[in-house]
């Protein structure tokens, strides 16, 4: 098989790539080769609405089946890159298919991070990815006694919340001291341990995992203190592995993600790489060679590959935004708030209603927002300028942030 664009990945990158050649009114040949069966879909969802049985899986579909047969998008499912052949223009799969590109995409996303110890690989052991990993733990999850959750961020927060929403216990470890600390800052997490506390979750920071106890089946989590933990069900969630090794041994250059340049281009000829495998240089990050893990990025990387196809090269430049929801509480970033110098609270946690406004050098590089979507819409505005603000002036709630902003 021939395509004039071939992308590698299924989930929210590699689809809109599709859907924009299209809007772009694109004529070539495209298919898209996904390892899972189904159809691109959200990925979001799948901690917290799906998992929680509120969405079914046709609700959280990206497009049904008749918008790509439409658009004559060939889906290549259920199959996974195994090679990459840069001078042969050409990709081979687990089954021995060989599919030749005009131009590659390489959107994989990447694969649960599990714990290398000790039956760490057992069985009632799992990460949270697909819809296989989803309905395993929802299963699993509606006979469970005890419930151990083991990462802090934002996939074990939401899991977590998810499960005593349901009723079940849940004891939630976190290596580090406090939990969402690589992403905020030390005021929004000692908000959201309050809230998981209150909620009944067992949260318990600091601790360092050992083994996870059993013979054919997860029971229990040893502590490095020797303490065990009984479980019936083990969810992990501490970050993903990219998933790049064809496109790496191929001699594309990378490591921890594929590296690409602004216009998504890695250093193999025709190929690009987006989403949470592409790592880039972000302006938001000060210039930082990051990986993004987050369906924004993925769909502005995705937009900036598709204009670069279609002979229209945009840099990317996009301010990164996130969310998560847990309990009655939404909350929204924009802007990456690693390397601040100063955090301002704006509001009072008390209410369930306040933001977080962080700067560097004087300048405002990010803010996350708890129930209070107008701070958040504004806080874009300001995070995009670069907002020289005075923490006075940006504590007050009485003053709209985008009065802030220059006339």
């Amino acid at each position: 098989m021939q395509f004039d664009v071939v992308i590698v990945g299924a989930g929210h990158g590699g689809a809109q790539v599709a859907v924009a050649l299209r809007t772009q009114k694109f004529a070539g040949s495209i298919a898209i080769i996904g390892d899972e069966p189904d159809l691109p879909y959200e990925r979001p969802p799948l901690s917290k609405e799906y998992f929680a049985g509120d969405k079914d899986f046709e609700r959280i579909l990206l497009r049904p089946a008749r918008y790509w047969d439409e658009r004559a998008v060939t889906m290549l499912l259920g199959q996974r890159v195994m090679a990459v052949d840069p001078a042969a223009h050409s990709v081979t799969t687990d089954d021995g298919q060989t599919v030749g590109y005009g131009k590659l995409v390489w959107a994989t996303g990447g694969s649960p991070r599990m714990l290398p110890i000790p039956g760490g690989d057992l069985p009632g052991v799992q990460g949270v990815r697909t819809r296989a990993d989803a309905d395993a733990m929802k299963a699993a999850s509606e006979t469970a006694g005890q419930i151990v959750v083991i990462g802090g961020g934002y996939i074990g927060l939401e899991a977590a919340a998810v499960l005593r929403k349901a009723g079940k216990k849940v004891v939630l470890l976190e290596a580090l001291d406090r939990v969402l600390a690589r992403v905020a800052g030390e005021e929004l997490s000692r908000f959201f341990e309050k809230e998981h506390r209150d909620h009944g979750v067992d949260l318990r920071l600091g601790v360092c995992v050992e083994a996870i106890e059993g013979d054919t089946h997860a029971t229990g989590v040893r502590l490095a203190v020797g303490a065990v933990i009984p479980a019936d069900l083990v969810i992990v969630g501490i970050g993903i592995v990219p998933a790049v090794e064809p496109l790496i041994a191929a001699g594309a250059e990378g490591g921890n993600g594929v590296l690409v340049d602004r216009l998504c281009r890695t250093s193999l000829p025709d190929i690009y790489a987006i989403g949470d495998c592409a790592a880039h240089a972000n302006d938001f990050a000060g210039g930082a060679v990051i990986r993004l893990e987050s369906v924004q990025n993925a769909n502005d990387q995705a937009n900036v590959v598709a204009r670069g196809i279609v002979g229209d090269e945009a840099p990317y430049h996009a301010i990164p935004w996130f969310w998560s929801n847990q309990y009655d509480l939404k909350l929204q970033t924009a802007g990456l708030s690693t390397g601040h110098d100063q955090a301002v609270l704006r509001g009072d946690p008390a209410t369930r209603s306040f933001s977080v406004v962080y700067l560097k050098a004087g300048r405002v590089i990010a803010i996350d927002c708890v129930n209070a979507t107008k701070d958040y819409v504004q806080g874009r505005m300001i995070v995009t300028a670069g907002l020289r603000a005075t923490a006075e002036q940006l504590a007050d709630t009485g003053t709209p942030l985008k009065a802030l902003l220059p006339a």
